[in-house]
């Protein structure tokens, strides 16, 4: 697998493959990582954050990230730019530095995808919650144009995304690349 460097985006939230995500861009150093990915059709890489990470030495970012790419955008009410990014696969990041404006980017290596053996039925009934989510929240639901209740390995994403799990918790399902372990995990908590 090849190496490439990617502006990173440390991020609160989490997304993940297949993943949608609206965002608010406001930091000068953000807006021109938005711009080169766009203008350049290529992406960039949202990365959890480590809150016990030094800032100082790039320690507050994660190993495991999402490169993701800008589906959409436009200029919100409030003058900021709004777009929509969407997961397209799991990267660890390595070797990250800081550009004069804050800006970084690290050395991203592809990870093998999850090989997924579980059945839609053995999902149930987090699919139907997650559907409940869905229709509760119409912003949630709006980022996405066909939603894939009936792939477990998709629902078991989402889900990963939506709970308050920190971010250590959540990098050690991605580097255990066990669905089955994240299934047994997650229906302790959803009822």
């Amino acid at each position: 697998m090849s190496e490439n460097r990617f502006s990173l985006f440390p991020l609160s939230a989490h997304l993940l493959p297949e993943g949608r995500m609206a965002l608010r861009i406001f930091e000068p150093r953000y807006v021109r990582m938005v711009k080169e990915a766009c203008a350049a059709d290529k992406g960039f890489v949202m990365c959890m954050l480590n809150a016990k990470g030094d800032k100082d030495k790039n320690e507050h970012i994660l190993k495991y990230g999402t490169f993701a790419k800008v589906i959409d955008f436009d200029m919100l009410d409030d003058g900021l730019l709004g777009i929509k990014v969407a997961g397209i696969n799991i990267v660890e990041v390595s070797s990250i530095e800081t550009e004069r404006d804050g800006l970084r980017t690290g050395l991203c290596k592809d990870v093998t995808p999850n090989r997924c053996d579980i059945s839609p039925k053995q999902i149930m009934p987090m699919d139907e919650r997650l559907k409940e989510i869905f229709d509760r929240y119409g912003e949630l639901k709006s980022l996405y144009e066909a939603p894939k209740f009936d792939d477990p390995q998709w629902v078991l994403n989402r889900w990963l995304e939506l709970l308050p799990v920190d971010g250590e918790q959540k990098q050690r399902f991605i580097a255990n690349n066990d669905s089955k372990m994240l299934l047994n995990y997650l229906s302790a908590l959803i009822p």
